[in-house]
């Protein structure tokens, strides 16, 4: 009985999370870039791998309450300070991914003998997708081999932070931050906060 709940509850939730992310979703296809929220970055940062398409396209057009959108409105990354200060969601994205991600994916989002590179996964992945493979999990099976990506859909130390990861791995995916450890970040701010303390339930 624990299997079949099991079975039919990660689909319910990947299906749930995508129908939220669509709604929260605001397409604007006339933003453009503010260039005040534009990136500052360590161009001499080898560990980078910038991708000057992929920092053009993330660029972030408005922020509200801490949190960067890009144009199609989803979370996107705002670095400055020359690569040295994060903003909350990109730091709070790091901590997470080497808490919960790194130890299958690597170390930075570098990947490993048996899960890809996820700086290069974010490189095409959409928003939707990487919050439905996050929820419901994913498998590769070939005569090759089998990858299987467990669901995260029931772990809220990864879902509450769901959009925290898709920061951090975008901001490697796109070259805006190297294999780092932040040296500072914005502060916390109190919509994190309160929305942390809700999905937490503390």
């Amino acid at each position: 009985m624990l299997h079949l709940s099991t079975f039919i509850t990660r689909p319910v939730l990947a299906a749930l999370a995508l129908a939220t992310v669509s709604a929260v979703a605001v397409h604007a296809e006339d933003a453009k870039p503010d260039p005040a929220l534009a990136n500052s970055i360590n161009k001499d940062d080898k560990t980078a791998e910038s991708e000057p398409e992929l920092l053009k396209k993330d660029a972030a057009v408005k922020v509200e309450d801490g949190k960067y959108v890009d144009a199609d409105g989803h979370p996107t990354f705002h670095i400055t300070d020359n690569g040295k200060k994060l903003d909350w969601y990109s730091y709070s994205g790091y901590r997470r991914y080497h808490a919960e991600c790194h130890v299958c994916h690597g170390p930075d989002g570098m990947g490993s003998t048996y899960a890809p590179a996820l700086k290069d996964s974010l490189k095409h992945l959409s928003y939707e997708e990487f919050i439905g493979i996050l929820v419901g999990g994913k498998q590769d099976i070939n005569a090759a081999e089998q990858k299987v990506m467990p669901a995260f859909g029931d772990n809220k130390n990864v879902m509450c932070y769901s959009d925290d990861l898709y920061v951090y791995l975008k901001a490697r995916a796109a070259g805006a931050i190297g294999r780092i450890r932040p040296s500072d970040h914005e502060d916390k701010p109190d919509a994190a906060k309160k929305t942390e303390k809700e999905c937490m339930g503390f």
